[in-house]
């Protein structure tokens, strides 16, 4: 039986839990209409408003997920029905979407800000893009050093090595000890491309980011929403140009 204590955790746990998927369903009643893709829902798909129709898209279909993803052996996972790179989406035309939702996705891509750049050019002027990434204060990146945006323009330009990420994830995700430890599980992670946080940030660093990848980018888009939906930080962008 769960002591007092642990209780009491467990149900602030769950309610801060549903809070945050209120809010989501919320926000997403608010800016999602039409047709459009979710990237990476696996077993947290987005709630969606009747007015919002979706494809679910990941680089492995269902199977492949469960093969990938062990830990999540008992959750139903989402339909895959478009197999391809979520930070290309090169089986997806330009100009076609509505929307595009990544929740929880941004922080696993090598170049954030390929990844805006790419969303953009999927959605129609208009558009909306409906991210969430987790504020790194209240997960296990707490610890990592922030990721800066000349960090990111490097990624993006193709400059830096990933590798030391997958080091940075067995030693505060997988709380890996000593060199040999944290060398043979980096090599794991490495050697499956599992999805890392290659990236992490806080609510105010990553409106810093938003802001500066819109003036870099030429497609522009309006921050419609920066909101710290308690530990994550919920974005809607819409596309202007």
């Amino acid at each position: 039986m769960l002591q007092p204590l642990k209780k009491r955790v467990l149900r602030s746990a769950v309610g801060v839990f549903n809070t945050i998927e209120k809010n989501r369903y919320f926000f997403s009643s608010k800016y999602l209409r039409g047709q459009g893709i979710e990237i990476g829902g696996l077993h947290m798909p987005l709630q969606l408003p009747a007015a919002a129709k979706v494809k679910y898209v990941d680089r492995y279909d269902t199977p492949g997920l469960r093969k990938h993803y062990p830990e999540l052996a008992s959750y139903n996972l989402v339909n895959v029905q478009i197999i391809d790179d979520g930070e290309k989406l090169a089986t997806v035309p330009d100009n076609s979407q509505d929307f595009i939702i990544a929740n929880h996705m941004l922080e696993h891509c090598k170049s954030p800000i390929t990844t805006i750049e790419t969303h953009l050019r999927k959605v129609k002027p208009g558009g909306v893009l409906f991210y969430a990434i987790p504020d790194k204060r209240f997960c296990p990146d707490k610890d990592r050093n922030l990721t800066t945006f000349d960090h990111l323009l490097s990624d993006y330009r193709g400059e830096l090595d990933h590798y030391p990420h997958f080091e940075e994830w067995a030693i505060h995700w997988n709380e890996c000890k000593g060199k040999e430890a944290i060398d043979k599980r980096a090599k794991e992670l490495f050697d499956t491309d599992y999805s890392i946080h290659f990236h992490n940030w806080t609510v105010s660093t990553f409106g810093d980011f938003l802001y500066k990848t819109n003036d870099f980018l030429s497609t522009k888009f309006e921050v419609k929403l920066l909101f710290l939906n308690f530990t994550e930080v919920l974005v809607i962008l819409e596309r202007v140009s």
